[in-house]
């Protein structure tokens, strides 16, 4: 049987960023031209002929944004019939979660008119079938944080104990019972618990500080590893 395709692949972006502060948000790009045009958007674009998908992704995204990451997990294929408005385009979505103080100055360029965090709880309307995508993601970083630990990279490299159930509290987005949580973190092994005492915040004693163990953590992955929140 004969058969005749027209169809692109694209690829697709979510980076999504955490700070004590702001809570958890995600890099949007205003779309320079139709369709959409104005709209805010997932980072990404077509794959070139000479390239993977994962050199498309960060190309697509370092070129929108001004923002390099190393990694991206994949996400998802999304390939609905009339999904863009110009033709039949399949896209490969990729996700990160990463340190957004260290990502602050963003450069718009290419198909981007311009490039900024927004907190995932004030998201504005989103081009394509992005809002899909994007709630797809949330729901895949929420899944995996609470049988996996993940996030470290997302602290200072000692901190204390409260800044790791305050991230995971944001991203789950409800609160964690505190004994619990820091009872099975501890069990795993994956920290230190260091002889130093965090900065006072003038309620109660300053407990220690902690450090992050990525060979343990590294271990157990590699082990097969047990975690539920």
């Amino acid at each position: 049987m004969k058969t005749t395709q027209n169809i692109q692949v694209a690829v697709d972006a979510i980076v999504f960023g955490y700070s004590k502060e702001e809570g958890v948000s995600v890099l949007l790009i205003k779309r320079k031209y139709a369709p959409f045009k104005g709209n805010w958007a997932i980072p990404g674009g077509f794959v070139l002929d000479d390239e993977s998908l994962e050199e498309a992704v960060e190309r697509e995204l370092l070129e929108e944004t001004g923002v390099k990451i190393n990694y991206l997990e994949q996400l998802y294929t999304f390939g609905k019939p009339n999904r863009d408005p110009r033709r039949r385009v399949i896209s490969v979505a990729y996700f990160g979660l990463v340190k957004s103080k260290q990502f602050e100055k963003l450069k718009a360029s290419t198909d981007a008119e311009e490039a900024k965090w927004f907190n995932i709880k004030e998201l504005p309307s989103l081009a394509f079938d992005h809002d899909k995508i994007l709630d797809m993601a949330i729901e895949r970083i929420r899944g995996k944080i609470v049988y996996q630990p993940i996030g470290f990279e997302l602290l200072d490299k000692k901190f204390p104990f409260s800044d790791l159930e305050h991230l995971y509290a944001t991203l789950l987005d409800r609160p964690v019972d505190r004994r619990n949580f820091k009872k099975k973190v501890m069990h795993l092994g994956i920290l230190d618990e260091l002889d130093e005492k965090a900065k006072s915040s003038g309620a109660g004693r300053p407990g220690n500080l902690f450090q992050f163990n990525k060979a343990t953590y590294d271990k157990l992955i590699r082990d097969g590893m047990h975690f539920e929140i």
